[in-house]
């Protein structure tokens, strides 16, 4: 069985030797001497939406900001089809896999009581991609329908037959309490894992993740509650934020930022530059104990018309945007994510499957300034990449 070495890696900050022995690394041994590689575990990714996926060049929003993309994005969807959905969804696995991602979970919008299109073509290419990157689905439904009495158990039961998360888009919805109780129920109910795009805007009366958080308490939810965006965190008043973020961290609901989407589409106005940014908290976040997360969001698309599925972009544009120490991040997009998302961490350590990235740089801030640095993503210990 073959042996292979690498050397000077630079792990945690210390320089390491790294053994692989066939699929496994054997040993991983501190060395001397400063480093010549960055080697971290395959990211995941926990939030993108790859019905959506690269389709700005036919549905340019009329209007700037959130809802202007959804509008657009409404107006596309009366085009899709299979065929075109796993053309798109394909390309951007593809893309994914090139960029090491070993894992996502994608929303995918629901509309109506039954399961949209979408959601069964991405179940298809779930199939599809089985073995090399792992795929979840997440029902992305409106507060109203999905909390509604009549139509949102059967929402449920669907996405429980079909293995998924349940989700919904909360926003000062009226009567949000009780729907968000509803669909808790049903959560338990069912046993599903519950994944909510919540708060995004810059609303400071928008409190739906505190909604969220004393649910999960109350639930017994504890790791199985998930929130994106949490925009409105970014102007409400300190102490508020603080309260919210302590019983987050009590009752173990994780964040995901979106550094680019929600930066691209926050306080977005013609003819001026953006002022306020809605990038939710994360260092307070972090340093009460709320795990944190990163995700892609939206690839060229009408909610962000740039892109690629690389979680290392997506950190770099975390790291400029809330002024983050790189190496003290790199959990975000590798291990706290795929806790998050129920799945093992992994990690670069003795007797784990030889998965990860190698960027040829000396450490995370020569990663962060120089993108273009080459990076090899290993598999079961054998090179995928053609260095750059």
């Amino acid at each position: 069985m073959t042996i292979s070495v690498l050397d000077a890696m630079h792990l945690d900050g210390r320089t390491v030797r790294v053994r692989l022995q066939g699929s496994q690394i054997s040993d991983v041994q501190t060395v001397g001497g400063p480093a010549r590689g960055v080697i971290l575990p395959l990211p995941v990714d926990p939030h993108v939406h790859l019905d959506k996926a690269h389709t700005i060049t036919r549905c340019p929003p009329a209007d700037p900001g959130l809802f202007g993309a959804i509008a657009a994005m409404a107006h596309d969807k009366t085009h899709w089809t299979a065929q075109d959905l796993h053309h798109r969804m394909s390309l951007a696995l593809t893309d994914a896999w090139a960029n090491g991602v070993r894992a996502m979970r994608s929303h995918i919008d629901w509309g109506s009581v039954d399961a949209p299109l979408a959601w069964n073509v991405l179940g298809e290419v779930a199939q599809d991609w089985a073995g090399r990157i792992t795929l979840q689905r997440a029902a992305l439904c409106d507060l109203d329908l999905l909390g509604d009495a009549d139509h949102g158990p059967a929402i449920a039961a669907q996405v429980a037959r079909s293995g998924g998360v349940l989700g919904a888009f909360v926003n000062c919805h009226a009567d949000l309490d009780v729907k968000l109780s509803r669909i808790f129920a049903l959560a338990v109910l069912h046993g599903l894992l519950l994944d909510f795009h919540v708060d995004e805007g810059l609303d400071p009366d928008a409190r739906g993740l505190d909604s969220i958080v004393a649910l999960t308490a109350r639930h017994g939810l504890a790791g199985r509650v998930l929130c994106g965006h949490a925009c409105s965190l970014s102007i409400r008043p300190q102490d508020e934020v603080r309260r919210v973020l302590d019983a987050a961290a009590n009752a173990r609901v994780a964040l995901t930022v979106l550094p680019t989407t929600n930066a691209y589409l926050q306080d977005n106005l013609p003819g001026r530059s953006p002022r306020l940014r809605g990038l939710a908290p994360m260092q307070e976040a972090k340093s009460a104990g709320v795990q944190v997360l990163l995700g892609a969001d939206n690839v060229r698309d009408p909610f962000f018309p740039y892109g690629s599925y690389d979680p290392l972009d997506i950190h770099r544009q975390a790291v400029f945007a809330a002024h983050l120490e790189p190496a003290a991040w790199v959990h975000a997009i590798t291990s706290s994510p795929a806790q998050a998302l129920g799945l093992t961490p992994g990690l670069v350590a003795k007797g784990q499957s030889a998965d990860f990235i190698v960027i040829e740089a000396a450490d995370w801030p020569d990663v962060i300034s120089r993108p273009r640095a080459s990076r090899h993503v290993f598999r079961a210990g054998q090179n995928w990449s053609t260095p750059s």
